[in-house]
């Protein structure tokens, strides 16, 4: 059965879209079937694989909603091996009609179940707040990658977040963990970013990532060609430092497999 994995932060501007497309983009390179599940009507993850948001129907939201299965709307991304649940702008009215709907809630997970088994990771971007999407794909979720900066007002958005996963672990989905903690943006000059991410090693040890992922041009410039880094320039500091993520990731999961409790 495939590892299910939210990259969330309801704080936006963190670097949650760019790190779901490039780390499923790495986990690819390393041979591993990957599915990338868009969550968010702004399709930014779509768009950043090279796929056309605004020409697929059906659409991610007519699955949400019950009207079509999750295999009829997958799409590869362009180039690579990649499959694509794309995130398109009418997952707004799933978010309104699923307010209504019988374990709205549970709809993600319902609709993997067929084809879970078809893929070693799925990856999903989640919305930058807390909405039936997001809750969604929380509960469709084993754990919880968190992108974060190293800034001050991060943390107080991260202590929500905290929240929010406890919760939903408590009333609907009690395997879900926070699978890892991973700084975006890095300044290792900035005595803040040091100082930040110092607090994090002290609090969440090893939920913490070793990787950390720097500033860099070409993580910026990626997505405007509709490529993840690691296609739009491999030898960048940027598709580097999300290989080594990749590579962090698919260790904590083995040894999931074989029984520790790394999450």
């Amino acid at each position: 059965m495939g590892k299910v994995l939210a990259v969330a932060n309801q704080k936006g501007g963190v670097g949650k879209t760019t790190t779901t497309v490039n780390l499923v983009a790495s986990l690819s390179a390393m041979r591993r079937n990957v599915l990338m599940i868009d969550m968010d009507p702004q399709g930014n993850a779509t768009t950043g694989l090279g796929i056309d948001k605004h020409n697929q129907n059906p659409s991610l939201n007519d699955v949400l909603l019950g009207n079509v299965s999750a295999r009829e709307i997958l799409v590869k991304a362009p180039g690579a091996q990649m499959s694509v649940l794309p995130g398109t702008p009418d997952l707004t009215v799933a978010e309104v009609e699923l307010v209504s709907m019988e374990r709205r809630e549970y709809r993600l997970r319902e609709a993997l179940a067929p084809i879970i088994d078809d893929y070693d990771f799925i990856i999903i971007d989640c919305p930058p707040t807390l909405n039936t999407l997001t809750v969604n794909a929380l509960v469709a979720a084993d754990g919880v990658i968190i992108p974060m900066q190293c800034e001050y007002y991060a943390l107080e958005g991260l202590t929500a977040l905290i929240n929010t996963i406890d919760e939903i672990a408590s009333a609907a989905n009690p395997h879900l963990r926070i699978a890892g903690l991973v700084r975006t943006m890095f300044d290792p000059r900035s005595n803040l970013s040091r100082d930040v991410s110092d607090q994090l090693q002290e609090f969440f040890k090893d939920k913490l990532y070793s990787t950390s992922i720097p500033r860099n041009i070409r993580l910026a410039e990626a997505p405007s060609h509709g490529l993840p880094v690691l296609a739009y320039d491999k030898n960048s500091r940027g598709a580097l430092a999300y290989l080594a993520l990749a590579a962090e990731v698919l260790r904590k999961t083995t040894k999931d497999e074989a029984g520790e409790a790394v999450w």
